[in-house]
């Protein structure tokens, strides 16, 4: 009887989870009803195989409408109608437009009209007019071939208490206030379950209508293997054709990467190539190995990463550049008999040159066969109390006090009580369809088998399911990232070539391994603008462990995250690190599994590990256990039967209970958070990479990461490392600089973009038309050849981009005020021949160094001619300068800093805390701790010189200074303004 039902999918309209809807289909007596979501088919298998596991029956539809306004819904037949639909719907997403109120010839699709279309047109042999219950009195006055063609249209879109929170939703779609919703804006207060029975006793006296919506509802039936896999079959066309190219390009890289002798790769490699090809996933291989081979021949340099690098065969092929023999990752990680889906892919590219890939991609598979995975983006905490302050026409001061203060005696009012009143039902309910962040697919069939598409203002055609359900129904995802590291090492590769006339090559990275030099460097955690390694806590850590390897490296790069640090694993892990020979093994099983990393779980296959080696599970299981753990696996039934086996082993082999139950705690603890070891192998591999360019090309490196943007830290801090490395840093100038920095041999000139206010497509055009034209030879040369305006030129001037000029920035500014107040709108366009200026004959004009600093901080962010020392009106450098620290451990000393960054954590009380970085004169980075008392009465207030007044700590090797007192230093007073 159900034949239009609503789940929080209906974005800002439905409330219903898919677990209500079943639930509520069971209490309320239907054994079978449509989903019909509003202008999307999200939903639709995930609740079609939820509610066959309830044993409820779902059909597939779809609620089509055009400025909120119902045009008709769409109940598919069977799994060909539901393709038509979406289908119908991706051609709107696509053409940017609205549906029309009659629906187009569908061949497998039943349509069902609002009542009040009843008359307008004649219907088709698949059409209906629905009668809600509300109607039931006109449809009673129709005549019997009008009735013939009506069925009962009783939708369902909320449960009876969510009333308030459907309008409300409305009302923050619709950016109305509350109280200007109109009654076509929302969802009729009925649209709730009602018993089966009651439902039918209301139709009692239209027994036609009863009887045509059983027969729709029995001519519709909605199959679906949700085990079959749904990617594209065959690379080659032919699955045996894909295991021979696959098996000849694995072991053409087997001569590269191995010894032709070495017999453990060799069988390692057989043994994956037969489970490659008994769970069917060559083609999964050779296509990840075309869109790598692709790059290779753009001249991309890419990162291979994620449980595919625990691959031997994927690091034959070049996909991976981590040898999972030697680091000893095992083979179920990668593969195994009761892993449903292959290992992830994650293929890193620079930012500036995924866009490229994702072209090749989409056009060499068939359209509609490849698109972006979707995403959901859920109402989540400030978000909430936000939309719902406008909603009600809340004043952001109010707003503000309700999301930082929510005890505040001014927020006990009624508006408040009826936000408060539906925050948790709000949380987590999907919000908008969005695009995730790196998944592509590329199916068999069409895409619109599975979901409608919608086309972002990307343009790529996108999934309107995500990434869980995509798995569900068989789907393997392709993963293309990007990030700026890998843009690092790109440029930099380029810069050095333009600058030193050298080639250097930073693929096989083994031999940076055994680099004394990078050794050294890694060891002295100098690290910024290195790839995953130069956040102050990284910088830390690497110190304490004092890392001078790779593996210690690997290891590094998984403590370091949240689960790891928070649990007090990461500091038991220094200890061990430096006292191996004093570790305490809980179990033998410890000593015998994780050895390598003191018994401490570090990786996510160590869960795997100590779930087969101490808890009896197959590696299999294990696997199951650690992908459920870590919340990429939503059977929980199956982890509760897992959980079960583990502890029922555990009682068998008599080990205690309370040291089984912390076992199973770290486990959890580890796997959620855990890096699996492939992928910290792989992070290490680029660390390396950007350790080689730091080590022994530091201007031309970090020359890169100011063009890719940076990475952790701010321009400014780049900057200073530039400086400290030796490179004489110069501001932008018109005849040497290029939109972004520069270098010749050590000078580095800074770009045009780092000028805040600058027009970018000026300056774009000066170095292009100083490429085309020569150098600029006068102000007047510069301002006929560009055209540019006069508040543009000002910012030049005062950043010093004519200082070649050998003028004073007064007299240009005289100079360049006359000259455009002269030829105000003369020159649209680059002038053939110049005309000659007289230069006005001034009086003697003052300079004050100050004002440039001033000059720079306003127009670039910071001062590059001097830094804040410079400015600072005290004299006093600090009692010790950072490097100095390990010598006064236990001493109070003064500081002074400039602030780098800061970050917030909670004590076990809930009270606030922050570690700052700041830099020396010297330009030297030093650590400071600041807890909850020291904050509240000494805060950190953003960038800014500080005095700092602390105590000097030492742990293994690294110092901080735990502050007692700190504040802002006074600078000298800007003179432009006196």
């Amino acid at each position: 009887m159900l034949l239009n039902l609503h789940s929080y999918y209906s974005l800002r309209y439905g409330t219903l989870s898919l677990k209500q809807l079943i639930q509520g289909m069971k209490e309320n007596g239907y054994k079978r009803a449509v989903l019909t979501d509003i202008n999307n088919s999200s939903a639709s298998l995930d609740l079609v195989r939820d509610a066959r596991e309830e044993g409820v029956d779902i059909l597939t539809g779809m609620e089509f409408r055009a400025e909120g306004k119902l045009c008709y819904i769409a109940i598919a037949m069977n799994a060909q109608g539901f393709q038509q639909i979406n289908a119908y719907r991706s051609m709107f997403n696509r053409e940017e437009r609205s549906p029309a109120e009659r629906a187009p010839d569908f061949s497998d699709v039943f349509v069902i009209y609002p009542f009040h279309q009843l008359g307008c047109f004649t219907l088709r042999e698949y059409e209906y007019i629905g009668v809600r219950p509300a109607e039931r009195f006109k449809a009673q006055r129709l005549a019997e071939d009008l009735l013939a063609r009506c069925v009962i249209l009783a939708p369902v879109s909320f449960l009876p208490e969510d009333y308030i929170l459907h309008q409300q939703l409305r009302a923050i779609d619709q950016n109305l206030l509350i109280s200007q919703l109109q009654a076509a804006d929302c969802a009729s207060a009925d649209e709730v379950f009602m018993p089966q029975a009651a439902l039918i006793a209301l139709f009692r006296e239209l027994p036609v209508l009863l009887h045509n919506t059983e027969r729709l509802l029995s001519a519709c039936s909605f199959t679906f293997d949700f085990k079959q896999p749904k990617n594209k079959k065959h690379f080659t066309g032919d699955a045996q054709e894909d295991m021979k190219l696959l098996s000849a390009l694995t072991y053409a890289g087997f001569e590269r990467r191995y010894a032709s002798d070495d017999e453990i790769a060799r069988q390692r490699i057989a043994r994956e190539l037969e489970s490659i090809q008994t769970l069917h996933f060559s083609s999964y291989f050779l296509i990840t190995d075309d869109i790598c081979r692709y790059a290779q021949s753009r001249g991309f340099h890419y990162v291979g990463r994620g449980s595919g690098a625990n691959s031997a065969v994927a690091y034959c092929l070049g996909i991976t550049d981590v040898d999972p023999i030697a680091l000893k990752l095992p083979f179920e990680r990668f593969l195994n008999p009761k892993r449903k889906s292959p290992p992830d892919f994650d293929i890193d590219f620079s930012w500036d040159e995924r866009d490229t890939m994702y072209t090749y991609i989409f056009e060499k598979y068939p359209e509609g066969h490849v698109a972006l995975m979707g995403a959901v983006s859920t109402f989540r905490s400030r978000s909430i109390l936000r939309e719902l302050g406008k909603v009600y026409g809340l004043p952001k001061g109010d707003i503000d006090r309700l999301v930082h203060e929510p005890e505040h005696m001014l927020n006990k009012n009624e508006v408040t009580a009826l936000i408060l009143g539906v925050y948790n039902r709000m949380t987590d309910l999907p919000n908008q369809r969005t695009i995730h962040a790196s998944g592509v697919l590329i199916s068999e069939l069409p895409l619109t088998c599975y979901s409608a598409l919608d086309y972002p203002p990307k343009g790529l055609p996108t999934m309107q399911i995500d990434m869980y359900v995509s798995e569900d129904i068989g789907f393997e995802k392709f993963d293309i990232l990007s990030q700026r590291g890998i843009g690092h090492i790109k440029d930099c590769r380029r810069i050095v070539q333009q600058n030193r006339g050298l080639t250097i090559d930073t693929q096989q990275p083994k031999r940076f391994f055994e680099d004394p030099h990078i050794a050294k460097q890694l060891r002295s955690a100098n690290t910024i603008g290195c790839f995953y390694i130069e956040s102050p806590a990284m910088r830390q850590l690497l110190t304490k462990l004092r890392c001078d390897d790779y593996l210690t490296l690997v290891a590094a790069s998984s403590i370091i995250r949240p689960g790891v640090a928070s649990s007090g694993m990461m500091g038991e892990f220094i200890r061990r690190h430096h006292a191996p020979d004093k570790v305490v093994y809980p179990h033998p099983v410890f000593e015998e599994q994780l050895k390598e990393t003191y018994g401490v779980m570090v990786y996510q296959e160590d869960v795997m590990k100590i779930g087969n080696a101490y808890g009896g599970l197959d590696m299999a299981d294990a696997d199951v256990l650690r992908r459920m753990m870590s919340g990429k696996y939503r059977n929980k039934k199956h982890l509760i039967e897992i959980e079960d086996k583990f502890f029922a082993h555990c009682r068998a082999m008599d080990y205690p209970e309370q040291t089984s139950r912390e076992i199973w705690r770290q486990m959890e603890s580890f796997a959620g958070y855990s890096f699996n070891k492939a992928h910290s192998a792989s992070y290490a591999v680029e660390s390396y990479q950007s350790l080689y360019l730091k080590t022994y090309f530091p201007l031309e490196f970090m020359v890169s990461v100011l063009n890719n943007y940076g990475g952790f830290y701010n321009r400014k801090v780049y900057v200073n490392e530039a400086r400290v490395a030796g490179g004489n840093i110069c501001l932008p100038c018109v005849n040497h600089s290029e939109f972004v920095a520069c270098i010749y041999d050590k000078d580095i000139y800074l770009g045009f973009d780092c000028l805040l206010n600058l027009e970018g497509r000026l300056a774009q055009r000066i170095a292009k038309e100083r490429q085309q034209g020569g150098a600029y030879l006068s102000l007047q040369d510069f301002i006929q050849r560009t055209s540019v305006a006069i508040e543009q030129l000002v910012i030049l001037i005062r950043v010093g981009a004519f200082r070649f000029l050998g003028q004073s920035k007064k007299s240009l500014l005289w100079e360049a005020h006359l000259y455009l107040s002269k030829h105000k709108q003369k020159h649209q366009a680059p002038v053939l021949f110049a005309s000659v200026l007289r230069k006005p004959v001034l009086p003697p004009l003052e300079d004050d160094i100050l004002e440039d600093y001033y000059d720079e901080m306003e127009l670039i962010g910071f001062g590059v001619s001097g830094t804040l020392f410079d400015l600072a009106r005290s004299d006093f450098r600090g009692a010790v300068m950072a490097q100095e620290l390990l010598s006064v451990v236990g001493q109070t000393v003064r500081m002074v800093g400039d602030y780098v960054a800061e970050k917030t954590v909670r004590t076990k009380r809930g009270e606030l805390m922050k570690f700052g970085t700041f830099f020396d004169v010297k330009g030297t980075f030093f650590d400071t701790v600041h807890f909850p008392p020291s904050l509240q009465g000494f805060p950190l207030r953003g960038p800014g010189l500080y005095l700092i007044e602390g105590k000097v700590t030492e742990e293994f090797g690294c110092a901080a200074i735990e502050v007692l007192r700190c504040g802002k230093m006074p600078l000298k007073a800007d003179p432009r303004s006196v």
